[in-house]
């Protein structure tokens, strides 16, 4: 069987090899990338061709110009975010871990609150919760930044057992976010299952992200368990694919 033979414009495949090389380390951050002779020769393009290649690279923010000096890898890496560092709540009052995390990268974390509603939930947040065909549920929907920049959208779901008179209602933020208040309501989140898909961002995903064009995104969905397996909340999170790694660990034996 013939193998297909990529058709993408040359510069998106070029893109492509140093993207990878860059995600993966072989290009490290602050490292400076071959000149534009040299990649031509590397890859026997034009000019243009590299100059078309290191455009969609700058796009995405994976290497910058230094004017006068040449181009390079971002400062930083993409980020590794581990699965199941959000399900503890904060130690006492502290800040929410996405808040905390990006502190210690010395990066400024923020969530922006867009929207506090009863909803009909989407048919997969139904079935995971539980609820019946109908049935309505609390959605809080709010947009990750980072340094000012929009990197994740969350669509958090509550079911209205748990929900109704809560600050999970209330267009407020809530301190230490959903995993405290879930164990201060007496539902501490235990375990979780993630569905994590690649596809191309919607409309809405794109704009609100600005995101740079052909740029896949991460879309997790995620239930969040109590004790007797209990679903207690369920999220769909959708970032970048271009800006995060899913790190996952666990224990053999």
């Amino acid at each position: 069987m013939a193998r297909r033979a990529d058709t993408r414009p040359r510069h998106q495949q070029i893109a492509a090899s140093l993207r990878a090389s860059i995600m993966s380390g072989d290009l490290a951050p602050g490292e400076r990338l071959p000149t534009t002779q040299q990649l031509m020769e590397r890859y026997e393009v034009t000019g243009q061709t590299v100059q078309r290649t290191l455009q969609v690279l700058k796009k995405e923010g994976f290497v910058f110009g230094r004017a006068g000096v040449g181009v390079f890898v971002r400062a930083e890496a993409p980020l590794a975010i581990q699965v199941a560092s959000y399900l503890a709540p904060p130690l006492g009052d502290g800040a929410h871990p996405w808040m905390s995390r990006a502190g210690q990268r010395g990066q400024q974390g923020a969530a922006k609150l867009l929207a506090v509603m009863r909803v009909e939930p989407p048919k997969q947040v139904e079935e995971a919760l539980g609820t019946d065909p109908g049935e309505e549920v609390v959605l809080r929907h709010q947009v990750l930044l980072l340094d000012d920049e929009p990197v994740e959208l969350v669509w958090n779901y509550y079911p209205l057992h748990i929900a109704d008179g809560t600050p999970l209602e209330r267009r407020t933020r809530i301190r230490g976010g959903s995993p405290a208040l879930l164990t201060g309501l007496g539902y501490p989140p235990r375990e979780h299952v993630d569905r994590v898909c690649v596809r191309l961002a919607t409309p809405e995903e794109f704009k609100a992200l600005e995101l740079p064009d052909d740029v896949p995104v991460l879309r997790t969905l995620r239930t969040v368990y109590s004790d007797d397996a209990l679903p207690v909340e369920v999220s769909i999170l959708v970032k970048g694919g271009h800006r995060y790694e899913l790190v996952y660990q666990s224990t053999i034996g």
